[in-house]
């Protein structure tokens, strides 16, 4: 996989500081104030090696990963439009909370998780709101709005990647790739599962290949078209009672 680089802010309690993550699709790499953090998801940076406490002043949760802070960064993302594809950039900012108590499930938490991604794209702006939680839905969100015909051009938006069916999707970072058995995944249908093994690993939704093919309408696999059609909630005027069961004529 191709290695590229993110330059962007790190801020916290103690400070600004300039931010640079590296990345070669898979792995996350961040050197902030000295130290080295490493890990597959944003919300699973661990540092390389024990912090001091009394030392670059970083909140971690209670599992080791980093939190407490906020991280901005821009990722270059191409768009194809009108036969052409263009260089357009992606505007990261999550916000990573405190810690919260280890919940009755024994899994630490956050008292905050938000993430906002704006598209810059041949003069426009195209961000993904307030609403959603992870990448995927926020990439979705952001094709959404993007003129007809055209598309973001990355993992995400690929005819080969897709989502395992026995889990829940990730914050980032959890798509499989099958560039390399893509007949098989063609094929297979919604049973993922039957060639779940063929895939070539973990992916990250920004990044992007050679073998990139755009994602048909019809969609493919467990998850289907990209982007997935919006679910709209039905707003009820007035009280509002379940269905009752008709009452029994014995």
């Amino acid at each position: 996989m191709t290695a590229e680089s993110w330059v962007g802010w790190y801020r916290d309690r103690a400070g600004t500081e300039a931010l640079t993550i590296s990345t070669d699709g898979q792995r996350l790499h961040a050197r902030i104030r000295g130290c080295d953090f490493t890990g597959e998801d944003f919300t699973g940076l661990y540092p390389d090696s024990q912090v001091p406490p009394e030392g670059p002043g970083f909140t971690l949760a209670p599992q080791g990963a980093l939190c407490g802070c906020v991280l901005e960064w821009d990722i270059p993302m191409p768009v194809y439009d009108a036969g052409v594809v263009h260089r357009a950039v992606l505007r990261c900012l999550l916000t990573l909370g405190r810690p919260v108590p280890v919940s009755d499930s024994g899994s630490p938490g956050l008292d905050r998780l938000h993430l906002g991604l704006a598209l810059h794209f041949d003069g426009a702006l195209y961000a993904s709101g307030h609403a959603e939680n992870d990448f995927a839905g926020a990439l979705a969100e952001i094709q959404r709005q993007l003129p007809p015909g055209a598309y973001l051009k990355s993992c995400l938006s690929c005819a080969f990647s897709d989502y395992a069916p026995t889990t829940a999707v990730g914050f980032f970072g959890s798509l499989a790739c099958f560039r390399e058995a893509k007949e098989s995944y063609r094929t297979a249908g919604a049973d993922v599962l039957g060639v779940w093994d063929l895939n070539s690993g973990p992916v990250q939704e920004t990044h992007r290949c050679p073998d990139f093919e755009l994602r048909p309408a019809a969609g493919l696999g467990h998850r289907g078209a990209f982007p997935p059609p919006r679910t709209e909630l039905i707003h009820v005027q007035g009280d509002f009672r379940p269905p009752q069961a008709p009452a029994s004529t014995a």
